[in-house]
């Protein structure tokens, strides 16, 4: 895998998972009962974003250590049979 494969695969693997990860201990303005008025009851009370993206960045690392690992050790056998296949 060459470097800039594992960067591109690496950031959409980051932003995948922000989605994620995204809504993980959101409180609405809804369910604390202070709606700012001209928002939505859906809008976060606090959303915390730094926390979020680094959940979001250690989960990303681990899911493409995964994935990594599956290419370069060849675990999906994405390549497969080659051109003679084995006989049963």
């Amino acid at each position: 895998m060459t470097l800039a494969l594992a960067i591109t695969l690496y950031i959409m693997i980051w932003w995948l998972t922000l989605f994620a990860v995204l809504p993980f201990g959101v409180r609405t303005q809804g369910e604390e009962g202070e709606v700012v008025p001209g928002t939505p009851a859906s809008a976060p009370v606090r959303p915390r974003l730094i926390k979020v993206f680094l959940i979001n960045t250690v989960v990303a690392a681990v899911v493409f250590a995964i994935v990594w690992g599956g290419l370069e050790y060849d675990w999906l056998d994405l390549r497969g049979p080659g051109p003679n296949p084995p006989t049963p």
